[in-house]
């Protein structure tokens, strides 16, 4: 017996969340859809790749392994699935300007494939934060740039979103939250609370936190995700942050789980700016176009950021 896609994403969501009652519905399957996927896959490779308990599915050592490799296997048919028509015709240097949260969780696959599709596009790259991004776009520094497009505040700036990401709540693996039935920021407030600092999210946080009575009760404010996830998942605090910036595993090997709060947290929206008068030379046309074409964008939706209090917050 072979083993199929289907078997593959049923692992890794379970994996992931934990347990098969979270994953079939983050799948929209039967739970016995996902047992059976699991088992069959289990025969396959002739390996148990889970601890089953009441408490949930665990992975085993050859099970961690294997999330590696199913990892692997499905960002590869993502990518033959989204192939982009090659424009080696395309020439020229073109200066891009990035955040620290996108250089590090969104940037470096897209770059790699746009090095294969656009061969003569010299792609200079630069990390910086929002303020000195949007200065370098207005002095003509940088030609364009890939950051969280909800922090984008000077109306000179056009900007077009190209994902979502969904911001949850990250707890411990069998942290107490994991059995109740609806968690919200009234229970957060009573934990420990790891701060993230990096792409202005301490402000992100504390603009949906100020719209409920709450307020978090941090132990530490840190620039670094991977402090963060490592302080969750050994049980020091919990956190707030996207689902883009997640992994189920700390670099020491614990795991963390994540929540869906029942209060509104706004998304992480990731996307392209420029300076809205510019006008768009080859490279910077092929630039755009990849993204629209990768994310299914309409032409037309861009957008000028508000200065106003109702602009949503971004994420982290």
């Amino acid at each position: 017996m072979s083993i199929s896609l289907r078997q593959i994403r049923y692992f890794v969501a379970t994996a992931e969340l934990g347990q098969i009652s979270q994953a079939a519905v983050e799948l929209s399957i039967s739970q016995s859809a996902v047992t059976t996927a699991i088992r069959e896959l289990e025969r396959t490779v002739n390996l148990q790749l889970f601890h089953r308990s009441t408490n949930g599915m665990d992975l085993t050592p050859a099970g961690r392994e294997f999330l590696f490799h199913a990892y692997e296997i499905l960002q590869k048919v993502h990518e033959a699935t989204h192939l982009t028509i090659p424009s080696g015709d395309v020439e020229g240097r073109l200066s891009v300007a990035a955040t620290y949260t996108v250089m590090g969780y969104f940037l470096p696959d897209h770059l790699q494939r746009l090095r294969r599709s656009l061969p003569g596009l010299d792609i200079q790259l630069f990390e910086l934060n929002r303020e000195a991004i949007e200065e370098g776009l207005l002095d003509e520094r940088y030609d364009i740039a890939v950051l969280l497009t909800s922090n984008v505040r000077n109306p000179q700036i056009a900007s077009e979103t190209m994902i979502s990401s969904t911001r949850r709540l990250w707890v411990p693996s069998r942290h107490p939250f994991l059995q109740k039935a609806r968690v919200g920021l009234s229970d957060v407030a009573k934990e420990p609370y790891i701060m993230l600092t990096v792409d202005e999210a301490a402000n992100t946080s504390l603009g949906y936190w100020s719209a409920t009575h709450y307020r978090p009760n941090v132990k530490l404010r840190t620039s670094s995700v991977e402090a963060v996830r490592s302080m969750v998942a050994s049980g020091q605090g919990v956190a707030i942050l996207s689902d883009m910036v997640y992994r189920p595993w700390s670099l020491e090997g614990q795991r963390l789980e994540t929540i869906v709060l029942h209060e509104h947290i706004p998304a992480m929206n990731v996307g392209l700016a420029w300076v809205r008068k510019a006008k768009f030379n080859r490279p910077m046309e092929a630039f755009r176009a990849y993204f629209r074409q990768t994310f299914h964008i309409p032409q037309t939706r861009t957008s000028a950021p508000s200065t106003g209090p109702a602009q949503a917050a971004p994420y982290i």
